[in-house]
């Protein structure tokens, strides 16, 4: 059985959003595909399936468009520089078609013009409809070619309208060029100044746009471009640094990374000490300390010192390529507002057809001499002007944006949804270890029970952490080791998710967590009560020791609280959410730590299962619930909840279990993911609601609908400059959503001051 892969292909012939509802259903229809989203803007589609990508090309091929496999071969250096030379080519083409269309309008313009009831006036009408005719083949002929290939596939798209209102003015024109007499004297009137206007318009309405769309992608090339080329890699044979392209790197390579330079692949420091400038992948500013152990990131910026490292991950197998890959699915989601626009497009084009045959009727029956000319002049408008480019660009120029500038601030998307999600969220769950803390505990307090050593604690404690990942658990090791005491691994470890870990050593049963894990097992800990009620108005978090069943110890736990965790909470309160803390830990120290940061609301003392229940019980009130939290224990409640927000410095059960990820520790990314999901949802808004408004407006005025009040009709070049410009308006609307500031950016701005003024003074 075939294995399924996803892969990124490059679009062509791609307009509008009938051409993506074609390519869609041609993906659709494959029987192996499991997930295809078309793109627009991106001109591109994400694919997941089993079959080769040769017969998905050729799925696409038949359906009347191009596609190319993105990878190694065909990259984002070579597809950019195909859309530099696609607006340039677009230039040139409507620079032809207006140095035709300009002279001609104003040829009309003029009080003495060649005269069709005369033999130089046909002759001059003729040779212009040729020299026309050319234009329209060199400037439009991409309209006619999609026109004629989306006929035959018996679909309509934007192809069709522009070739049904050109093609319909140019054969008229023609027509009483060479036969005036078919028609009245007054409605001897060529439009080949229109059908070349259009064309020119139209095509410098796409080079606006494709030039805006690089705009709103430069998210992903500011990521792709924080990828190194090359890697200076120290030779095992001789110990010589080379060096070698990044494809030659291989995992345990050793690579030398100097100041200044770009971290190219991700890996552990075997020597030497340096800062990080991390920010470009976590939105944190300050540089991190990294030393022998560390792990450094792919696209990481090294500082300071000269390190060693030992290859971990390479090309597509490190953070910085699937961040990449995350950021490019995120863009191409489609949340409930683009759905919808989506089948709003898919009916569009036969709507409006049925709209210009209908105005054609009506002027045919009940319009002014000579019916002819109207007819002509205002189904000819009625198809320019109704082009449905802007509709199928309202949503995902706005998502691409939208996404890019969370990524700039290490704020990644999993699922599409959840960009308009986390605009409507009602409630923000915060678990309490990692998240509103440093997830760094250290232990800090040790009472011995029954006159055993701190030696003996630590050791019994240790050589059940051995196994274990937790945060508490490292706190243990750390404090061991910090002794110099060397623990021996317990035997049959089992831990007991939410309530501690248990085991033997030496024939002795050892209890290691909170007083549920006590209570089941029996152990009387009436002793140790006071201690750790002491402990946890210290905020510290009290762990038992028991020893076949008898408390020996309770330590005392620390985990410092994250500088900015109350700015942040304030911030979230501020924008009208309610902050719940959701913990295992004990009531008493989650009490001191909620009340540290201003939460009001907290919940203690649960299971992860149970986590996941007190989630379900906010969410039967009707309430939008985001779970944020880093621990295999928080799993559950991420998964359950409407959204679920990982800490990108905890677990990979937690970030995969949840559809946004926070790659910095700060809780001002919930915040910050909250106001773009608003800007971006607002922005999609504007953008939908502008374009079904230039619908709604432009085609009765195109159809003639002020005529009988007033004798005045739109005029199809005007028509063809206003489908052009609401693309372009669209597109650029989107593109505000680049330059808005945050709440935090300005947050950042102000501190940034106060430390400038300390320093002067």
């Amino acid at each position: 059985m075939s294995q399924t892969q996803e892969f990124r292909l490059a679009l062509r012939g791609m307009h509008c959003a009938s051409c993506v509802q074609q390519v869609q259903s041609a993906l659709d229809q494959l029987e192996k595909v499991e997930r295809a989203e078309v793109n627009l803007p991106d001109r591109s589609a994400q694919v997941s399936t089993s079959l080769p990508p040769e017969e998905v090309i050729q799925a696409i091929e038949q359906a009347g468009f191009g596609a190319t496999v993105l990878n190694s071969e065909y990259g984002e250096t070579q597809r950019q520089d195909e859309e530099k030379q696609h607006y340039y080519q677009q230039l040139k083409k409507t620079a032809v078609a207006l140095a035709l269309g300009i002279p001609l309008m104003l040829l009309m313009f003029l009080p003495v013009m060649p005269m069709l009831n005369s033999l130089f006036g046909q002759v001059f009408w003729l040779v212009t409809g040729l020299l026309t005719l050319g234009v329209m083949i060199y400037s439009g002929g991409h309209f006619y070619q999609g026109a004629w290939l989306a006929f035959k596939r018996h679909y309509a798209n934007m192809d069709t309208l522009i070739a049904l209102g050109t093609g319909t003015a140019w054969f008229y024109s023609m027509l009483i060029s060479i036969w005036p007499e078919l028609v009245p004297e007054q409605a001897r009137h060529v439009y080949f100044e229109a059908a070349v206007f259009i064309i020119g318009l139209v095509n410098l309405g796409q080079a606006l746009e494709s030039r805006a769309r690089g705009q709103a992608s430069q998210a992903i090339r500011k990521l792709l471009n924080l990828q190194a080329s090359t890697a200076r890699l120290i030779r095992r044979e001789d110990g010589e640094e080379v060096d070698m392209r990044i494809e030659s790197i291989q995992k345990r390579d050793m690579i030398r990374v100097r100041p200044g330079e770009r971290i190219p692949v991700d890996g552990k420091v075997m020597s030497g000490e340096t800062l990080v400038d991390e920010s470009m992948l976590t939105g944190e500013p300050l540089p991190i300390a990294k030393n022998k152990g560390d792990e450094v990131t792919a696209g990481t910026i090294n500082q300071s010192g000269s390190i060693k490292i030992k290859t971990l991950r390479v090309g597509q197998d490190t953070a910085l390529a699937k961040i990449i890959d995350q950021v490019r699915q995120a863009q191409n989601a489609k949340p409930a507002l683009g759905r919808l626009a989506d089948k709003i497009a898919a009916v569009f084009v036969p709507v409006v057809l049925v709209i210009a045959v209908l105005t054609a009727l009506a002027w045919y029956n009940f319009g002014p001499e000579p019916v002819s000319a109207y007819m002509l002049v205002t189904t000819m408008t009625v198809l320019v002007i109704a082009c449905p480019c802007a509709l199928g660009l309202a949503t995902p120029m706005s998502i691409m944006v939208g996404v890019g500038k969370a990524a700039e601030r290490g704020i990644l998307l999993r699922r599409g949804d959840a960009l308009q999600q986390t605009s409507e969220l009602d409630v923000v769950v915060l678990d309490k270890t990692g998240t509103v803390t440093q997830g760094k505990p250290e232990l800090t307090d040790i009472v011995c029970l029954g006159g055993h050593s701190e030696s003996d604690v630590l050791l019994w404690a240790s050589a059940l952490e051995l196994a274990s990942e937790h945060p508490l658990g490292q706190a243990i090791l750390a404090k061991t080791a910090a002794c110099e005491l060397k623990p021996v691994a317990a035997e049959q470890v089992q831990p007991q998710p939410g309530l501690g870990i248990q085991g033997v050593l030496d024939n002795h049963q050892l209890l290691l967590g909170n007083q549920a894990l006590m209570t089941a097992n029996q152990v009387d800990s009436a002793q140790g009560r006071a201690v750790m009620a002491q402990l946890a108005n210290q905020a510290c978090t009290p762990v038992m020791l028991a020893v076949n069943k008898q408390l020996v110890a309770v330590l005392g736990i620390s985990d410092p609280i994250k500088e900015d965790a109350a700015s942040a909470i304030a911030r979230l309160k501020a924008q009208g959410v309610r902050v719940v803390m959701l913990t295992g830990d004990h009531r008493s120290t989650a009490q001191v730590v909620a009340q540290k940061v201003g939460i009001d609301e907290v919940v203690a003392e649960v299971l992860p299962n149970g986590k996941a229940d007190a989630i379900r019980q906010l969410q039967s009130g009707g309430q939008q619930v985001a779970m944020v939290g880093d621990g295999i224990n928080d799993a559950p409640a991420l998964a359950q909840a409407d959204v679920g927000i990982a800490i990108g410095t905890g677990t990979d059960i937690a970030i995969e279990s949840a559809d946004l990820t926070l790659m910095g520790g700060s809780l001002h990314g919930i915040a910050d993911a909250m106001q773009v999901s608003r800007l971006t949802v607002s922005n999609i808004k504007q953008n939908l609601l502008g374009a079904f408004i230039y619908n709604s407006i432009g085609i009765p005025l195109a159809a003639g609908a002020l005529f009988p009040l007033t004798g005045w009709l739109l005029n199809p070049a005007f028509a063809g400059a206003a489908m052009a410009l609401s693309s372009v308006t669209v597109v650029s609307n989107a593109n505000r959503l680049r330059l808005q500031r945050l709440d935090s950016d300005k947050s950042v701005k102000k501190q940034a001051e106060v430390l400038a003024k300390q320093e002067v003074v």
